[in-house]
């Protein structure tokens, strides 16, 4: 069965959840990635890639001229969706949704299956779309099982759904267990001073800027190493002192080197209504790196990374500053380390998706069996003359 997702950002923009799901999902199926539409082209048409010649994966983009009228844009992505499934053999799939507005040109196909994987409150993100509460409702209704991205996001959507799961960050230990053994900075870290604390991820409106830029004031000596794209906020807005690094973009098989490299890792997040139903992928990352972070109260970082000591949660400055040199003071490094392992001894993507997967197979077949019964109920109703 092929898989078609609709997503609500680029696939190489930042490697994360999505990437993690379907890739492993394309290790035995067909995989179609729809990205949100592109409506500045010249004419009519749709663009289909493969990031990596060794998967079943596949990019779409639907590029829809500039001077279609609004009315005519949904009509001209559905024709343009039916012919790359019709071009690609596409007829038994399932409907995986990250971008509730995707229903706009996707509610007239027939899917074995609607999965909503719930990866974050859109929403409550900049600038949304208008409509997009009104079509998130649409989709829950419409939906076969939803996964939601946290337990604080379950929380708050758990009674909109009779198929909910909750699935927060996972972790791929591998990858990120080798920043333990410290080898060679990369060129650009290279020449930063210690002690280096480091941050990778999105750069906009979740992340607290004035945090950072204070910190960088109290303590010229520290170094804040910042990696990642810069979006919906203004960059030039971003404080410029000598100790604070921005480092760009860099490629997921780059980041535990920078990771290796750093003394504490951060999770610098606003607490704003972005950032009140995130579960971070990168909190089990940094600590799959053997590094202690220090994060700001997000729900899903406290509970439990926090409460079980695993994080140091601090809000303000001054909070970040004394977990900060407690950090550098403490003596319990093994003790602490041992208690990392413990933790995420369970938790891994792999094991993430067998679970969803186990999921998506039961919903299949409750379908199938309903289907079965109606198709035997309608025709114990006909009347034969």
């Amino acid at each position: 069965m092929d898989l078609i997702c609709l997503s609500h950002i680029r696939w190489n923009f930042v490697y994360q959840r999505p990437q993690h799901l379907l890739n492993r999902f394309a290790v035995n199926n067909r995989v179609f990635v729809i990205e949100e539409p592109v409506f500045e082209s010249e004419s009519d048409f749709y663009e289909i890639s493969k990031p990596d010649d060794n998967t079943n994966l596949w990019v779409v983009v639907l590029h829809v001229a500039k001077n279609t009228t609004a009315e005519k844009r949904n009509h001209t992505l559905k024709a343009l969706l039916d012919s790359c499934m019709y071009s690609h053999n596409i007829h038994k799939y399932i409907l995986w949704y990250y971008s509730p507005m995707a229903l706009a040109y996707t509610d007239h196909l027939y899917p074995s299956l609607i999965v909503y994987d719930c990866m974050d409150e859109l929403s409550a993100f900049k600038s949304p779309p208008p409509q997009i509460k009104e079509m998130e409702v649409c989709l829950l209704r419409r939906a076969d099982i939803v996964f939601t991205g946290g337990h604080s996001l379950y929380k708050a959507k758990r009674h909109l759904h009779h198929n909910i799961h909750a699935f927060p960050s996972s972790i791929d230990k591998s990858h990120f267990s080798v920043a333990r053994n410290f080898k060679e900075d990369p060129a650009d870290q290279a020449s930063i001073p210690h002690p280096r604390f480091g941050f990778y991820g999105v750069i906009d409106e979740r992340f607290d800027i004035p945090l950072i830029e204070q910190l960088s004031e109290l303590r010229p000596a520290w170094q804040f190493v910042l990696i990642g794209p810069v979006t919906k906020i203004n960059p030039a807005n971003l404080p410029k002192k000598e100790n604070i690094h921005y480092l760009g973009s860099k490629k997921y098989k780059e980041l535990p080197a920078y990771l290796s490299g750093w003394d504490v890792a951060i999770l610098p997040f606003a607490l704003n209504e972005s950032t009140k139903f995130i579960s971070p992928t990168k909190t089990p990352e940094y600590l799959a790196g053997g590094k202690p972070v220090i994060s700001t109260s997000i729900t899903d970082v406290v509970t439990p990374y926090g409460k079980e000591g695993l994080v140091h949660i601090a809000d303000t400055a001054s909070e970040f500053i004394k977990a900060a040199e407690g950090i550098f003071c403490s003596n319990d490094n093994e003790a602490w380390s041992k208690k990392v392992d413990a933790f995420l001894k369970d938790i891994s993507w792999n094991k993430t998706w067998h679970k969803m997967s186990r999921l998506i197979d039961e919903a299949l077949e409750r379908k199938e069996m309903i289907n079965n019964n109606k198709t035997i109920n309608n025709n114990k109703s006909k009347v034969y003359v």
